[in-house]
């Protein structure tokens, strides 16, 4: 384990870039907040990583409590890293940060990888309340956990239980939305998210 390196400022962001300042390491507590994630799964998600600096940062984010390593029981036996409550607080973090980016994203480029959980926090950020929402894309489904207090933020795939409601989106929509040209509620309102679901959730957005 490498030792960490430090602006060696009295400043509390200095201090916060100490431990988070390192290329890829946001992006993990991105890829960890859809809850514990095995290291090939991670490595798979974050293409042009390297094996070598992946395996550096979770390491440097373990020894700076910001993950956990744990093995999970049979028959998984996998071992999973996974945030710890300190890591789970760059949450509001990552989404400061990705409003902020939002007018660096122009159009998708050829050589941009893409995910369809990535759409996942954008997303969160428009919706209100509290509740499981599941979410189709062209590119992949996803789920939201809104309000979680604990656990994940989202996670890949269909929701693994009935959802609150259900939206479903062209990319052009979820573009539009990341990229801070259209909001959730006026995307409903005209009919480019489609709401289903008899939950309180789905109901408020049919409303709004």
């Amino acid at each position: 384990m490498s030792p960490r390196r430090s602006y060696d400022q009295y400043c509390s962001a200095a201090r916060a870039l100490d431990l988070v300042g390192d290329r890829w390491t946001l992006l993990i507590v991105r890829e960890l907040l859809a809850g514990p994630r095995r290291y090939t799964d991670l490595h798979a998600d974050l293409p042009g990583v390297s094996t070598d600096v992946l395996a550096s940062r979770l390491k440097d984010m373990e020894r700076d409590g910001l993950a956990t390593r744990r093995r999970l029981p049979p028959p998984g036996a996998a071992y999973v890293y996974e945030l710890t409550a300190r890591g789970r607080e760059l949450l509001p973090v990552l989404q400061a940060l990705g409003k902020w980016g939002e007018p660096e994203l122009g159009e998708r480029r050829p050589t941009d990888a893409v995910r369809a959980h990535w759409f996942a926090l954008p997303l969160t950020r428009g919706l209100e309340g509290a509740g499981l929402v599941e979410v189709h894309l062209e590119e992949g489904d996803f789920h939201l956990f809104l309000g979680a207090e604990e656990g994940a933020v989202y996670g890949d795939g269909p929701a693994p239980a009935e959802p609150d409601a259900r939206l479903v989106l062209d990319s052009a929509t979820c573009t539009a939305v990341i990229r801070g040209e259209s909001d959730v509620l006026d995307a409903v309102r005209d009919g480019r998210i489609a709401v289903t679901g008899d939950g309180a959730l789905a109901k408020a957005l049919r409303e709004a």
